[in-house]
């Protein structure tokens, strides 16, 4: 009997269960054209968990996660659970799976397609056949340094994040981003602020030195504000990008938005095996429920699942030409919408993929 890939699907929060529903959909259709085995396995994260046991990753969640194959994940949080502590808020689960998984490598692609030119806000000369990947250090920076908090020094509160790179991290991110430059254009940039943190400038020397063991890349630096500025104003320069944790969160979501929609992004957290598969979007939860959202970027990253975890490199390319043709025949959620194309909702676009998968 075929093994089946164990997939932990956390629809999360908002949107995120409208998302996943429609990727699992199309998960479906893809099984029942090529045979392929998938085992799905339900857990809570987010806001979702915090309301049903008070812990937004509860221990079965995490037992679910470590003893899958791979983690499908819709999107957490929203304002209805802003008030809450840190140490209890949705995202804490985020970086909880990513902490726990040792998920150190974030793969973020953004494309331009033809169909799509016209809803990016910049001039289609300028985002036309875009296609860069942008490689975001996942597990150190701000966002797990210590110490960190709000305490209170002689009377007044004071907020501390730590933010910390060791030379093993910086060495094992930049490995990734320099073997994924080799099967791409063999451009890299790496993005630091070197001129003002010295935790960036050990991350510039570092990249650097383990660039001379791939002598056919060749190797850029730029500081983060310049960057965030020629991706809106020359993004074609660009193939690979590696940065750290928090350059990387900012300039990914500018990035999207050179695409029309954040709704089209998918992205891959990647580590020593395994990995999470998740929308580079948030819960949305304005329109939660509404049949609004838009499923591409979550259907696109369970394409980036079956390449880079699941090794199935046919079956990926199968689930993208799907969107593609979607695409290209028309359909749109509001968006991506324009006038002449065809305006459907969540369930029918997920509907339109998985259609273009059946035999």
């Amino acid at each position: 009997m075929e093994k089946k890939n164990k997939i932990a699907v956390f629809p999360g929060d908002g949107i995120g269960v409208e998302v996943v529903r429609e990727a699992v959909k199309v998960l479906d259709a893809l099984a029942e054209k090529t045979g392929a085995g998938f085992a799905l396995a339900y857990g809570l994260v987010g806001g979702a968990a915090y309301d049903a046991c008070g812990d937004p990753f509860p221990a079965e969640s995490l037992e679910l996660a470590l003893t899958s194959d791979v983690v499908l994940l819709g999107a957490v949080g929203g304002p209805k659970w802003e008030g809450l502590d840190y140490s209890v808020r949705p995202e804490r689960a985020l970086l909880g799976l990513r902490e726990k998984l040792n998920l150190f490598a974030n793969l973020r692609p953004v494309n331009v397609y033809d169909e799509l030119i016209e809803a990016s806000p910049l001039k289609a000369e300028i985002v036309r056949g875009i296609d860069i990947l942008i490689i975001r250090e996942l597990t150190g920076d701000l966002y797990f340094g210590q110490p960190r908090g709000v305490r209170v020094e002689n009377g007044r509160r004071v907020g501390i994040n730590t933010l910390v790179y060791t030379e093993e991290e910086i060495r094992r991110i930049a490995r990734v981003a320099f073997a994924a430059a080799q099967q791409r254009r063999k451009r890299l940039l790496s993005v630091d602020k070197a001129n003002v943190l010295e935790s960036t400038q050990l991350w510039r020397d570092v990249v650097t030195e383990e660039g001379r063991a791939y002598p056919d890349v060749e190797l850029r630096h730029m500081y983060v504000d310049n960057c965030a500025m020629q991706l809106v104003s020359h993004p074609a320069q660009f193939d690979v990008i590696v940065t750290t944790n928090m350059f990387g969160d900012i300039l990914s979501d500018e990035a999207a938005m050179i695409t029309g929609s954040i709704g089209m992004l998918p992205s891959a957290s990647l580590g020593e095996r395994g990995g999470m598969y998740e929308p580079i979007h948030g819960s949305a939860p304005d329109i939660a429920g509404r049949d609004l959202a838009n499923p591409l970027a979550t259907i696109l990253s369970v394409a980036m699942m079956l390449h880079h975890s699941l090794g199935m490199p046919g079956e990926a390319e199968m689930v993208e030409t799907a969107v593609r043709q979607v695409l290209r025949d028309g359909y749109r959620t509001k968006d991506i919408h324009h006038e002449g194309a065809i305006l459907v909702g969540t369930a029918a676009m997920g509907d339109a993929v998985a259609a273009r998968l059946l035999p």
